[in-house]
């Protein structure tokens, strides 16, 4: 549906790394201006030379989400430089390269885990919204996960509790802000292979992958295009009266009841 972010301005935390730059690319390819807010300066420069290359209206900002002042400046430069935002996605997060087991997690890796994952959304929502009510309305789209909706054999119990957290997080603001016409929805995908876990998949044995493979049952990983495209879905009209809710991505693998 070309067109149906023109005219509005997106920011996309975590817009540097590959699913974000991916959202960023795509929403700007529909019209859209796009705030890359990632903490790699060197990705956010390369990822705004690559969206500004291909004609689309794009600035990156350096934002630690953990950090209220940070993004309150951010949000400010993005107003300033592209225009009030009436859309929120809020894709920084995961589990970050801390240990699984519970036994090799410090206090240190649950407060970066937990600190990035929900305080980086709500900061983020709570520095946007106001603009996003100056100009009548808007979209949030937080980011929650298989991980959050069923146990992962893959990341550990602060990922669980973070992603799950995002849950209650976004219906709560969902009820709060949605008489001032912002809706606020969750996207859980499931294991999408970019970078090391391409790499990490990749390397496994065939009775290895067949074993991934088969508690999914479409029985294949996804495109990186397969996760941009819901989330575009919740940011944009044709989810006008939805709000508070969450989209599974994942194949199959999680089937909520």
């Amino acid at each position: 549906m070309p067109g149906r972010f023109t005219d509005r301005v997106a920011i996309i935390t975590g817009g540097a790394g590959g699913l974000g730059l991916a959202i960023a690319r795509a929403l700007g390819d529909e019209g859209g201006a796009v705030a890359i807010w990632d903490t790699n300066a060197e990705a956010i420069e390369q990822g705004v030379l690559e969206l500004t290359g291909a004609g689309l209206r794009t600035a990156g900002f350096s934002v630690d989400v953990r950090d209220r002042a940070s993004v309150a400046q951010a949000a400010a430069q993005t107003v300033e430089t592209l225009g009030i935002p009436t859309v929120l996605i809020a894709a920084a997060g995961g589990s970050l390269g801390t240990p699984r087991d519970i036994e090799d997690i410090t206090e240190a890796d649950l407060d970066l885990v937990i600190d990035v994952n929900i305080k980086g959304t709500y900061n983020c929502a709570a520095e946007v919204v106001p603009h996003m009510r100056d100009a009548g309305g808007g979209a949030i789209v937080t980011f929650s996960s298989i991980g959050g909706r069923s146990t992962s054999p893959v990341t550990g119990v602060p990922y669980a509790a973070a992603k799950a957290g995002i849950l209650g997080l976004t219906r709560r603001l969902a009820r709060e802000v949605g008489p001032d016409g912002i809706r606020v929805n969750a996207i859980a995908p499931g294991l999408f292979l970019t970078g090391r876990l391409q790499g990490m998949f990749d390397a496994m044995s065939d009775k290895d992958r067949n074993e991934v493979l088969d508690s999914i049952p479409l029985h294949r990983m996804p495109d990186l295009r397969e996760c941009v495209d819901p989330v575009l879905f919740l940011a944009g009209p044709e989810s006008s009266y939805i709000t508070g809710a969450v989209l599974d991505v994942n194949g199959g693998r999680f089937m909520a009841g």
